[in-house]
């Protein structure tokens, strides 16, 4: 189950949690995954993939009801269904104290 009372600005020094329920054969799935990938290059991030047909991917499903795949969360929060929105999660991403660069990261390599 998960945490909804979650604090959406998230912990100082703690990594940011982002949980991926994704199905087979969806491009939108793949493209959260690889965005997140990318992200986790620079943000402290731990990408939780799930499987849409797993028990945990059913209940996740049915617990925030999304009607598409892939469901996001961000720390147990409800973040997106269907097509991953890229600045919204950049922004969710630097607005939190978590969020931090990862030491060592290149800045300003426009990758």
């Amino acid at each position: 189950m998960s945490d909804v009372s979650a604090d959406p600005q998230g912990g100082s020094g703690a990594v940011t949690v982002v949980t991926v329920v994704h199905a087979p054969a969806c491009h939108f799935c793949y493209d959260a995954e690889t965005v997140l990938t990318q992200l986790a290059d620079v943000f402290d991030l731990e990408l939780d993939r799930i499987a849409i047909g797993s028990e945990r991917g059913q209940e996740l499903m049915r617990l925030h009801r999304a009607p598409m795949s892939p469901l996001v969360l961000v720390d147990g929060v409800f973040f997106s269904s269907g097509r991953l929105p890229r600045r919204k999660l950049l922004e969710l991403l630097l607005a939190r104290s978590a969020a931090r660069p990862k030491a060592g990261a290149a800045r300003g390599t426009g990758a």
